[in-house]
């Protein structure tokens, strides 16, 4: 449903996007299936009231603040290998200049669909990686 109200009334789709933590993409997705009420601005702009933010902010689905990741963690490449052994395998990602290698389970590579030549992203959750020798 679309209702007129005044600018300040409701957030940008972008807005509303990054208060709740998802992508303005998903917003669209969710008004399209009748699942997020927008409203229009006296430009005829699509709005989302602070109501509808504030009661998907409150969904258990949701990321946490600081659970969301950033464009710079995620690598779309092509997978090049995938290297099964027992209940674990390593799949290499060629992701533009960069080679990704990720130890994920025999189930995962399967459920996917993993084999070389395969389109897939490397999303990476750390920033760094430490090692240390044992005492």
């Amino acid at each position: 449903m679309l209702m007129q109200m005044p600018q300040s009334d409701g957030l940008t789709i972008g807005e509303a996007a990054r208060a709740i933590g998802v992508s303005p993409d998903t917003l669209r997705r969710w008004e399209r299936a009748g699942r997020l009420t927008t409203i229009r601005d006296s430009a005829n702009r699509r709005r989302v009231p602070r109501s509808e933010v504030e009661r998907l902010s409150q969904r258990p689905d949701r990321a946490r603040p600081g659970d969301s990741l950033s464009a710079r963690n995620r690598f779309p490449g092509v997978v090049r290998s995938v290297e099964v052994d027992g209940v674990m395998a390593l799949v290499e990602i060629e992701a533009g200049p960069h080679r990704v290698i990720a130890a994920i389970t025999r189930d995962a590579v399967d459920d996917l669909g993993l084999a070389p030549g395969v389109p897939a992203t490397a999303t990476v959750k750390a920033t760094s990686v430490m090692v240390e020798r044992g005492a």
